[in-house]
């Protein structure tokens, strides 16, 4: 009963974040005519959602089993250092280097996760120490590889990847619609291969059932360790693609990639149903949190907010989407003691 509880809770909030959602984009549009422009705003909306959404799913990994990850937006910066290597010294056509950048996130996503398990240290400490050992290394490496402290070349297809939508793909005489940026296939793929693995596969299931218990998991013959260290490695390649993402937008891989992410990454799955404790995700609902947010940092930006007000508003939000995630636990646990 608590389960069915927990899944139409989580339902209900991702109902109540459409109809905020149509609200807002109604309210600004009202105010603000220039706020439907296809191209200049709704294209590069899309775009920032998209990756923000991938972002979103790779704290949702580690927040499946009760952690954190305090080092995703360094992990993004790892992934995308392997990615201007792969295209500027090695040469590899785009998505091979792509590959290899995923690959890195995962891997040093795995080491983090058998650090949590060998040391028994809580994974906020072991995510802020890689978070800190990871940006001396990246920064290192770029002030040794290059000269202006990123990797500019442009393998073949990024450019087009940053600038086409929808509209430039055909099938015969219909195309796509050109508010839609070929970028947001990435985040469409990412969400159908998380909503697969949490929702079909039993590595997914077993995860959650670590964050729900990790105890009970272990003496129902979970390899609790395992499933740790694969959350872990699921975080960092997801973060490595959306570093990816972020380096196709702006055009070239620096060190600073992902310095940004670490406030999205929360914002997006708190706000969409995904609980800090554990035990229970939503896909669906770290897009809506994350489109949320956008918009509403979009309309502020529009309506000449300044950086202050945009920190202060995006704050609020997260310190309103943890306490609605503190009052659903209290009442979840509360109908657990009645039945």
């Amino acid at each position: 009963m608590t389960l069915r509880f927990l899944r139409r809770s989580i339902a209900d909030q991702r109902t109540g974040l459409v109809l905020l959602l149509v609200l807002l984009v109604v309210v600004f549009g009202s105010m603000i005519p220039t706020f439907f422009s296809e191209r200049f705003v709704v294209f590069p909306l899309l775009r920032d959602v998209a990756t923000l959404t991938v972002v979103g799913l790779a704290q949702l990994a580690v927040l499946s089993i009760g952690h954190l990850n305090i080092a995703v937006g360094r992990m993004a910066a790892f992934g995308a250092m392997f990615m201007g290597l792969a295209y500027e010294q090695w040469h590899l056509p785009l998505y091979v280097g792509l590959v290899i950048g995923v690959a890195a996130g995962a891997a040093i996503g795995a080491l983090t996760g058998l650090i949590i398990t060998s040391s028994g240290v809580n994974s906020f400490v072991v995510t802020l120490a890689m978070d800190f050992a990871l940006l001396g290394f990246v920064s290192l490496v770029y002030s040794e590889l290059t000269t202006s402290a990123a990797f500019t070349t442009k393998p073949a297809g990024m450019q087009e990847l940053r600038t086409f939508s929808l509209a430039d793909v055909c099938v015969g005489p219909v195309c796509g619609t050109g508010a839609i940026p070929q970028l947001a296939i990435f985040a469409v793929l990412a969400m159908l291969a998380v909503g697969y693995l949490y929702s079909r596969a039993r590595t997914g299931r077993e995860m959650l059932m670590v964050g729900s218990n990790a105890v009970a998991a272990e003496l129902s013959g979970i390899p609790v360790h395992r499933r740790i260290v694969g959350a872990h490695a699921l975080s960092g390649g997801l973060a490595a693609l959306a570093g990816f993402m972020l380096a196709v937008t702006s055009g070239s891989f620096t060190a600073t990639i992902g310095s940004e992410f670490m406030l999205p990454s929360f914002l997006g799955p708190v706000l969409g149903g995904t609980l800090l404790t554990g035990g229970a995700v939503s896909i669906i609902g770290t897009f809506l949190g994350t489109t949320l947010t956008q918009v509403i940092r979009q309309g502020l930006t529009m309506l000449g907010a300044s950086v202050q007000s945009l920190s202060i508003s995006l704050g609020i939000i997260l310190l309103a989407a943890l306490s609605l995630d503190r009052v659903r636990q209290v009442v979840t646990e509360r109908k657990a003691v009645r039945r």
